[in-house]
């Protein structure tokens, strides 16, 4: 494998809601009596980036990625305090992007001020969808009307790259109800924008008691035809889920697709890490940290770290985790970046492709690994045939 490092990232997880959404798996606690602790998480998060600092290997950081829960439940002020407790311990390249997702419901104007000073530069904003019928499904707090206003109070803030978090496939949403969604949020004139069914995941409520979902075939025809109409306004298709104008992609999000490194830190946070072992070979290892928000602070003092669980990626593994991330891209992968990051070599790929030309899940293409449009539908499968042994 190649010796030179990947990027380095850092995810901070928040896992604190207002309420929690029924669709949702994230890990997300509604706050206690107390509220939020924020000079106690405060502390934890630079306690627990200083465990993690020998794992860094003095790498300077690309992109920030702040997710939750609500991340804007906490003040500026605690990101300010946040952000100067990182630099002090690890260097931030000069372009670097740092990304909060906001909810609609819990922002305003000042607050939004606050964010950009301290050094955000990249908002996400949970909207979901514009429709009273819909955002009360969902179980979201914020009305349409918030999430307009959320986007001016942004723009007048400063901030000049936004992304809209918007669902389909959502509650009795029809065909025309989703592409309503859709122009709203065009309206809006966002830099990104993230396009997502929803999937009714283990361990929800909407899992346990599932709502009516719109038929397959109108979920195929909400997919072509808001493909279209995103791809029209300019908003090209990037990833399964994200479309992007020009040079706007999510930085954060690219790295995990192209098999980058970061460091997770907070409650439930996940890092991968790769490390050059004494023959010049990585190693991938990927860890994770204790789930729930009260274990995680009792942790401060604790001389372990905040680990909960640890794991080296053995060798066999190693195709398909880097597949499940790389082939999410409509850009492809290099068959070189394949063998540099399997240790594979590119004969043993090519012997297994014959079956997924075949099905029209690849592009044919020489020297490079791409999905074909159908192969991003049918991920799961090209994936299958690609790693199989």
């Amino acid at each position: 494998m190649a010796e030179a490092l990947p990027p380095l990232s850092l995810y901070i997880h928040t896992p604190w809601c207002v309420r929690k959404c029924p669709y949702c798996d994230f890990n997300s606690h509604e706050p206690g009596a107390q509220g939020l602790p924020e000079e106690a998480y405060l502390a934890a998060l630079l306690a627990d980036l200083e465990h993690d600092l020998p794992l860094a290997a003095e790498r300077p950081l690309q992109t920030i990625f702040i997710g939750g829960g609500t991340p804007s439940l906490l003040s500026p002020d605690f990101y300010q305090r946040l952000f100067q407790g990182i630099q002090q311990r690890l260097a931030f390249a000069p372009s670097i992007e740092i990304t909060l997702e906001a909810n609609p419901g819990t922002t305003e104007q000042q607050r939004f001020v606050g964010y950009r000073e301290a050094g955000i530069n990249r908002l996400s904003l949970g909207v979901q969808s514009f429709r009273p019928a819909q955002l009360q499904a969902l179980g979201r707090i914020h009305s349409g009307q918030e999430a307009l206003t959320a986007v001016g109070q942004a723009r007048s803030a400063g901030f000049e790259n936004i992304n809209i978090d918007l669902m389909h496939g959502l509650p009795q949403q029809t065909p025309e109800q989703a592409m309503e969604d859709i122009d709203q949020a065009l309206a809006l004139s966002p830099e990104h924008l993230s396009w997502y069914q929803l999937t009714l995941e283990p361990n929800t409520a909407f899992f346990s008691h599932p709502p009516p979902l719109p038929e397959e075939e109108a979920l195929w025809d909400i997919q072509e035809a808001g493909h279209e109409r995103l791809e029209q306004a300019g908003l090209q298709r990037y990833e399964i889920s994200a479309y992007a104008r020009p040079d706007l992609q999510s930085q954060h999000n690219l790295n995990y697709w192209r098999f980058g490194d970061y460091l997770g830190i907070g409650a439930g946070a996940h890092g991968k890490l790769t490390h050059i072992d004494r023959n010049g070979q990585w190693q991938i290892e990927r860890r994770w940290k204790t789930r729930q928000p009260q274990s995680y602070l009792r942790r401060f003092n604790d001389p372990r770290g905040f680990v909960a669980g640890q794991q080296l990626i053995d060798a066999d593994e190693l195709p398909l985790e880097f597949a499940m991330n790389a082939l999410r891209l409509t850009e492809g992968v290099s068959l070189q970046a394949w063998q540099a990051n399997t240790g594979q070599p590119v004969e043993r790929l090519l012997d297994r492709l014959q079956s997924a030309h075949k099905k029209g899940l690849l592009v044919e293409m020489p020297e490079k690994l791409r999905a074909s449009p159908q192969g991003l539908l049918f991920l799961n499968e090209l994936l299958a045939l690609i790693s199989d042994e």
